[in-house]
């Protein structure tokens, strides 16, 4: 029977440690805190779990929530006007507005929105309720948890014992994510492409016009975007419903690093959040009257840059250590894909290990397994990467005009259609090229098929 070693007790790490366990493996994982500090500490993420990855969890009876967390069942965009509108270029060498744009609307009120229904729905657990559960429920089941944090050092010395056949890195963050080297020809970027700032309240009230739970979306031009969305976060020593909130600022834009680097506590932090929200997406602000922070530690705010890594890290001593999760492939969070592949990491990785229990877990076998993973996540990571523009590309653009067309005239399809890419990024090849774009929408929305011709 192999004895598997997990540095990491997040959705990757716990997840494919406790799968493991349940086809009868040897586990241990490393945890550099106690379900008692996950809980009572910050939040790490603003997670959504779409029903692929719900549906990893419920196979493994990991769904524990299911019935008390918010059930979303749509997403919700919505496009704001730049703070000055767009200037008629002809006259004043400006930036003319997109030829699919609605500009008779007032700046950051809303030129598009629409709706894209789900079939399934979608749920957000806050990690601190999960991870704690989780790691409690590892033990539980009799795996092993050693309680410290890891430096390579450690690494290097636990591996050299020889007393586990595979040691897999879940720690996306820290020292240990040095081990793996960046892949430059899949990481476009060298630095944070989004300042972050989130927070975990309750009191929000729904939209008038929509009784039910949605994720909310705004690409506000000029700033960037805000997510507004439901889910089920700490309350002491209980759970309770909430709305987390996040703004995703350009970094040289008005919400960018310089808006939330001073210390605030978690009531400055929401009012500079409210107060941003009334400026830029003040059809949410209407929302939040009675808005208030759920928990002592109810914020997170940063940044980091979207990187793939190659997945097999070689330790001063020779030993081979497998990366996982967002340790080899890291999202930027605006498409809400960093949970989902988590969890399809793991679930791939676990069945790479089970089929090889008899085998040896050699550099080769590695860089396959991680090959069948990149395979699933070479799709979000190319739509997420698309989705950093600053203004959505001409074709994109008339993707956007052509949903909320259909969505106005009760036929949402390509809204549909839109949000089933998210839950399943494979099929949003046709919003990435302008020629699949076309051939799309000359079938379901013929009059946005090709591009507006040009102001004379």
């Amino acid at each position: 029977m192999p004895h598997i070693l997990i540095v990491g007790a997040g959705q990757s790490g716990l997840q494919l440690g406790l799968n493991l366990l349940a086809a009868g493996m040897d586990v241990t994982i490393m945890s550099a805190r106690t379900p008692e500090e996950i809980r009572g500490g910050s939040p790490t993420s603003t997670q959504c779990m779409f029903q692929p990855a719900l549906q990893i969890e419920r196979d493994l009876g990991l769904n524990f929530w299911e019935e008390q967390c918010p059930k979303l069942t749509a997403q919700r965009y919505n496009l704001g006007l730049p703070p000055d509108g767009y200037p008629d270029a002809r006259q004043t060498g400006g930036e003319a507005a997109p030829p699919w744009l609605r500009t008779e609307v007032a700046p950051f009120t809303r030129a598009i929105r629409f709706t894209g229904p789900w079939e399934h729905y979608t749920q957000s657990v806050d990690q601190r309720i999960k991870m704690s559960s989780w790691l409690a429920e590892f033990e539980n089941r009799g795996g092993t948890v050693i309680y410290q944090g890891v430096m390579t050092s450690d690494l290097d010395s636990l591996t050299a014992l020889g007393r586990y056949d595979l040691t897999i890195v879940a720690a996306g963050k820290g020292e240990l994510v040095g081990l793996f080297d960046r892949d430059a020809s899949r990481s476009p970027y060298d630095r944070p492409q989004r300042a972050l700032s989130a927070i975990y309240t309750r009191g929000m009230t729904f939209d008038p016009e929509y009784q039910d739970w949605a994720v909310s979306f705004a690409n506000i031009a000029g700033v960037g975007e805000f997510f507004n969305m439901p889910g089920l976060t700490v309350d002491g020593d209980g759970m309770q419903p909430c709305n987390i909130l996040l703004f995703a600022g350009f970094p040289e834009g008005p919400l960018g690093f310089h808006a939330w680097r001073d210390r605030l506590s978690p009531t400055e932090h929401l009012d500079r959040m409210v107060r941003a929200m009334r400026e830029y997406v003040p059809w949410e602000a209407d929302l939040a009257a009675d808005i208030e922070v759920t928990d002592a530690h109810p914020s997170l705010i940063g940044g980091y840059t979207p990187t793939v890594r190659h997945p097999v890290g070689h330790l001063p001593s020779g030993g081979l250590v497998l990366g996982m999760g967002d340790v080899v492939v890291a999202n930027d969070p605006i498409t809400g894909q960093g949970a989902n592949n988590a969890a399809h990491s793991a679930h791939i990785y676990a069945r790479h290990i089970i089929d090889n229990a008899d085998g040896r877990y050699d550099e080769a076998w590695m860089q396959a397994t991680f090959d069948d993973y990149w395979n699933y996540a070479k799709h979000p990571t190319v739509f997420t990467n698309a989705m950093l523009a600053h203004e959505p590309p001409e074709h994109v653009g008339r993707i956007l005009a052509a949903a909320q067309a259909g969505h106005d005239a009760g036929e949402p399809v390509i809204a549909a259609r839109i949000a089933y890419g998210y839950t399943t990024p494979s099929d949003l090849g046709w919003m990435l090229d302008p020629d699949e774009t076309n051939k799309y929408l000359a079938e379901v929305a013929p009059e946005f098929a090709t591009p507006a011709p040009a102001t004379p």
